[in-house]
Order: structure tokens, then sequence, then C-alpha cells
């Protein structure tokens, strides 16, 4: 590795100009790459880039943040807002699609850009923008006004690129609404910038008494380093549950050994597996897709082969954002009047109804 790409490499990534110096792609691709980067924001940070196997083209963290020309492919399924954010949104910022929670979308921004992300439309630099102090307020005014709302789902963009002065600020209004008993934070920051989440960055998310979730997101097991380890730890210590949210993804994880070993990766380092997503119709990600038939094979595999406690859920955000539909295959046949069960040895057994 030249001096260049070596000082390349200690700071993040944000155009096709510093990928082509950091030399993560050829001169030939800058022209596509340039139009690649007029739609969607990109970065790398120093800790995904020195996870990068630059001799392996099929790398599956590179395919993750390294942007390429198939992503100037669109086909017609595909819709700048996959999931209905925008259809369930009461006020700037807060997301309502299901009566006890909602989503709090606090930045736009992210530490690392995701070349998959269903919002890939709305977050980045120009995107849009950080809710101002009135709009954060008129938010946190909708979920005091609503009782029913028991949890509140911090997003973005990634809200770890809060600062910690402005999360514990973030918490404290947050704990002051009495029916609101969970805060949820949904981050890539603990793999992608494992020191942000320090001693300090904690103690704001643990300003309140009420429950506090961080969901990490991560989609191979060599996210899983030993540095973003030690900030889960830290996490799980000060007693935050930590949850897992992946991405089914082709070329990164559409394989058992691949999905088994990052189940079996966050449960050994204290994160419970908790979603793992179909992917959604984002505009240029149908490279991404992996066939639903294929994908319900495999976690079927994953559900007859690993322990119980490395079991996520495999979902679909249905288009639209009616919901999330639980994508896995049933092990129980009720289509006939003989009802069955399916073993983890493949046959399929009468079962006595009641």
């Amino acid at each position: 590795m030249t001096q260049a790409e070596t000082d390349q490499q200690r700071r993040t990534l944000r155009s096709a100009a510093d990928l082509r110096a950091a030399g993560f792609v050829a001169q030939a691709d800058m022209a596509q790459l340039a139009e690649v980067e007029a739609r969607y924001a990109t970065a790398i940070s120093p800790a995904m880039l020195t996870l990068i196997d630059r001799d392996d083209p099929t790398d599956p963290i590179a395919r993750q943040f390294v942007p390429g020309a198939e992503e100037l492919t669109l086909i017609p399924e595909e819709t700048p807002d996959p999931i209905g954010d925008h259809t369930h949104m009461p006020v700037d910022g807060v997301v309502h699609r299901y009566p006890d929670r909602v989503l709090l979308k606090v930045t736009p921004v992210c530490p690392v850009y995701c070349r998959f992300c269903f919002r890939r439309e709305m977050v980045g630099p120009g995107k849009d923008a950080p809710l101002s102090a009135e709009k954060l307020e008129r938010a946190l005014d909708y979920i005091r006004s609503d009782p029913r709302i028991w949890e509140v789902i911090l997003t973005g963009g990634d809200p770890f690129m809060l600062s910690a002065g402005k999360a514990a600020a973030l918490t404290r209004q947050l704990d002051a609404i009495e029916h609101v008993r969970c805060i949820r934070w949904h981050t890539r920051m603990p793999v992608a910038d494992p020191g942000r989440v320090d001693a300090a960055y904690i103690a704001a998310l643990c300003e309140t008494g009420k429950a506090v979730t961080v969901v990490v997101h991560a989609n191979h097991a060599r996210e899983l380093t030993e540095d973003a380890c030690a900030a889960i730890a830290r996490l799980v210590d000060s007693g935050v549950v930590v949850l897992s949210q992946s991405v089914l993804l082709r070329g990164v994880n559409d394989s058992f050994d691949n999905l088994a070993d990052l189940m079996r990766a966050f449960v050994a380092n204290r994160v419970r597996p908790y979603y793992l997503h179909q992917m959604d119709f984002a505009p240029g990600t149908s490279h991404f897709r992996v066939p639903l038939d294929e994908a319900r094979a495999l976690v079927q595999r994953l559900r007859d082969e690993l322990s119980g406690v490395c079991q996520p859920t495999f979902v679909i955000d249905i288009p639209g954002g009616v919901s999330k539909a639980v994508a896995s295959a049933s092990d129980v046949d009720l289509s006939s009047q003989a009802p069955r069960i399916r073993g983890r040895d493949g046959v399929w057994r009468r079962y006595p109804i009641d």
C-alpha cells in the first residue's frame, strides 16, 4: 500500500475521488461513479476501510460500502420511499406506523453510507435537513399528545451522529414523557466507528430510568472486530439491551455459513438476534436482492441447524408501509383436513387437532 493509500485509510472516504486516490476504484470507472455520486452519498469510515480485502474482488465489506455502476440500474418496482415513511409522517421527523411506537428521525447523516440503504434518497449531505429545535419540539409534542406511544425509536440517518450532549438532552426530554417507557436507538456506530461509543456517550443514553435498547446493524461477522465488540460490551455492561438487525444481501451474507457465523458472533457478544430483513425496493439496489424462495430456504436451514438463541426474525417491510410481514416458512400446515408439522429432518408428520 502506498503512503497516499495509508493516509486515506486514516479518514472517512467521502467521494469517488477519495476512493480512486485510495486505490478502491479504477480510473476507467470514474465517469459512471460520478453519476452514482450525484444521486447517493458515499462515506466509508476508517474502521470499515481496514476490513476490506483489496485482493478479493468479491469482498463482502467493500460490496456494502464502495459505490458501483450497478446502482445506476433501476427496475420498475423500486421507489424513493419503499416502506412509506412519508405516508405515515404526521409531523416532520415522526413516522407513526404502529399504534404503540414511533420513529423519531433526528438526523439525515450516517458514519457510513450503505449501498443498499432503503433511505438512500433521504440521507446524506444535501438531503433532508436535521430536525431544527422548533421541529424537534413539535415532534415531541406529537409524542406527548398520544398516550398510546409506549416506545420511541431513534433513527435517521444514524442517531449516534448526535453529540453526547444532544443525545443526553433528547434522552431527558423523552424520559419526561410518562407514557413513553422504552427508548430505542438504531445505529451502525458500534461497528462503523467504535471509539465514538465511549463512556460519555453511553452515559448520555442512560440518563433515564426507562428501558434503553440499542439495535446494532451489521451484516457480516467480520464487522464485529475487537474494537466493535468492546463497544458493544460497554453498552451491555451499562445495562443497555443490545439487539441486532441485518439485511440479507447477495454477495455479502447469502450463504448458510456467513449467516450462521454472523448470528453466532452476535450471541457470543451478548447481542440478541432481532431482525433479518429481506431487501427493500430502494432505487439502484436490485443487484443485492436474494430471491424470496432462496431466502426462505436459507432461513429455514438456520432454524434447523442453529441454536434457538441465534434465530433472527426474517421480515419483509410491505411496500407502502402497512407493516412488516414475517417471511419465514411455517413448520405448520393447516391447508388440508389432516394438519401436519415439519421436523428439522424435513419430514412432515400428521398432528391431531384439539
